[in-house]
């Protein structure tokens, strides 16, 4: 009986199909004639160091939606990446959407073409397929598939495909919280949103930049409402942070000091004493973020300066 032949198998063809994926990416025009589908065999050959070097080319280009679906085609994304092919024919619900993976190309192509948010973008639906649920009156709903696509990333995509460090931590930062900007409504209080920004700490840009690609409906007043969201709220924050990013022209604890020192009663007089204070703090007359005794010292040096309405 003759034995199976046991010479390895070429990377070359996948490799040919990946740098082709990445011309096209680049310009269509130039990219030459499209290879032939690789076997599974070949695309698996290929190492994780050539192909995310491919993908990380190819996913801050241009014309990168036309490059994402000719790798799918030619059968990259079944071997390497199923958390995607999984999205192929997987309808959303969505008003003319084909399905989870036209969405998915959609949000790369419209996300800046920084890598970290472009990978964000590829992988930021991936829980969808194992969430999906249909309820009585025919919704389609997701729920819980950040957490679930973050935790497949976490489990599997890291590893699978090489990521580490701060790379692969934004990366999972952004399928985890792709939809926390989204859920943003004007009735917010102030507090509200500084959590809301505190929390995502210096992953708030990548944030509101995948959220803002994330819109991707047909319906010409949908999509108005929801870029609309996302600026108003990039707005409130950076109202917020210029006033936290200010130096309190007063210390804490001001008022006791003042009572203390002057022997005044809690009420209109010492609130003027303050209001005084402040204006002149931040007017630049007196200094600000001093210690207590330095404006105790002022009020008592002019009295009638600091008591006047």
């Amino acid at each position: 009986m003759q034995s199976q032949s046991t010479e390895p198998v070429s990377a070359a063809p996948a490799r040919e199909a990946l740098a082709w994926a990445v011309r096209l990416s680049e310009n269509p025009d130039t990219a030459g004639p499209r290879p032939e589908k690789p076997t599974a065999a070949s695309w698996g050959a290929l190492s994780v160091a050539e192909l995310r070097a491919g993908l990380d080319e190819l996913l801050v280009k241009r014309n990168v939606e036309d490059a994402l679906q000719a790798l799918q085609e030619l059968g990259a994304f079944a071997v390497w990446l199923p958390e995607l092919e999984a999205m192929v024919g997987f309808g959303d619900g969505e008003w003319r959407h084909k399905d989870v993976w036209k969405h998915t190309k959609q949000v790369v192509k419209q996300s800046v073409p920084r890598l970290e948010v472009r990978w964000g973008a590829l992988l930021h639906d991936i829980g969808k397929p194992r969430t999906r649920k249909i309820t009585d009156d025919g919704q389609v709903t997701f729920y819980g598939h950040s957490e679930v696509g973050a935790a497949m990333f976490r489990k599997k995509v890291r590893k699978r495909l090489g990521f580490e460090g701060p790379l692969a931590d934004r990366i999972h930062f952004l399928i985890l919280h792709h939809l926390r900007a989204s859920q943003y409504e004007a009735s917010w209080t102030d507090a509200a949103v500084r959590r809301f920004y505190k929390q995502m700490g210096d992953g708030l840009r990548d944030l509101l930049d995948l959220s803002r690609a994330d819109i991707t409906t047909k319906r010409p007043e949908k999509r108005r409402r929801g870029v609309a969201q996302i600026s108003a709220l990039a707005k409130r924050i950076k109202a917020l942070e210029a006033v936290d990013s200010k130096v309190a022209p007063l210390p804490k604890g001001l008022g006791q000091h003042l009572m203390d020192a002057l022997g005044l009663p809690p009420g209109k007089e010492l609130g003027n004493i303050r209001k005084n204070l402040e204006r002149e703090a931040d007017e630049g007359l007196i200094e600000a973020g001093r210690e207590a005794e330095y404006y105790v010292e002022l009020v008592k040096s002019d009295p009638d300066r600091y008591r006047a309405v």
